[in-house]
């Protein structure tokens, strides 16, 4: 399938779902963990039992919190971000499903029914007892020297990132919507995602089985490139940009 054709069944289409991975927000500022400087490269994962039961892998984690914060909290969405929200505002989208922890899609105008945020997002703190919300600079600001891991102010509970950590259970109605949405759309849009990271990656085989168009655009090839019937490997942004205007013209 060609751009231009692409573009048509977009614009005849009221059917949407986005999936969207970390590639996505690398052209924020936000690096994406695989890749050079990725957290993943330099740090081994805190596993969520471990971040329970031990008091100095609950401090490390704060610790590597404190080097990504300002990153995050002054991070901008970029084009693919808008690129998304404008599916919104032509009434295309049935829903954005996201692997992203950034908060970005939110700060372009998706709003929350339209986004499942499947591993959580790392713009809020929680109590892992009590459930309270707490915003991260409220937090943050306290880790200053040899800190302790900041407990909650109402019941005492351990805090965390309002993120999905490794070995935590998938939040179990984000999984639900996605599915739903995924069996529900006809064109399955995947946007700077390597599809490498379960289960979060089955939605696009789920959309694939039940008959929807699939398209990927991502830098590098992914498992699912040979199965989709659109595909673009580069720029994120630099497609956006393009394919807007495709769709305007038509």
């Amino acid at each position: 399938m060609t751009l231009e054709e692409f573009a048509r069944v977009i614009r005849q289409s009221d059917e949407i779902v986005v999936f969207t991975g970390a590639g996505i927000s690398t052209e924020s500022g936000i690096p994406d963990f695989r890749s050079p400087g990725g957290i993943w490269t330099r740090y081994k994962p805190i596993m969520f039992q471990e971040y329970m039961s031990s008091e100095k892998a609950r401090v490390e984690s704060w610790r590597r919190r404190l080097e990504t914060h300002e990153t995050h909290k002054n991070a901008k969405p970029n084009i693919g971000h808008y690129f998304v929200t404008s599916l919104h505002h032509k009434g295309k989208l049935i829903g954005l499903i996201t692997q992203n922890t950034d908060g970005l899609h939110s700060v372009a105008g998706i709003p929350d029914e339209k986004l499942v945020e499947l591993h959580g997002t790392n713009r809020k703190i929680v109590c892992l007892s009590c459930t309270k919300y707490f915003d991260p600079d409220e937090i943050i600001k306290k880790l200053v020297g040899d800190f302790p891991s900041p407990r909650c102010d109402t019941c005492g509970g351990i805090l965390k990132s309002a993120t999905v950590s490794f070995g935590q259970p998938m939040p179990e109605e984000a999984m639900r919507q996605a599915q739903e949405w995924t069996e529900k759309g006809r064109i399955f849009i995947i946007m700077g995602s390597s599809l490498q990271v379960q289960p979060a990656a089955s939605f696009p085989v789920l959309a694939k089985r039940n008959g929807a168009l699939l398209a990927i655009i991502n830098r590098e090839p992914t498992p699912l490139d040979e199965y989709a019937e659109f595909v673009h490997q580069g720029a994120i942004g630099e497609f956006c940009q393009t394919f807007s205007t495709l769709i305007a013209d038509g």
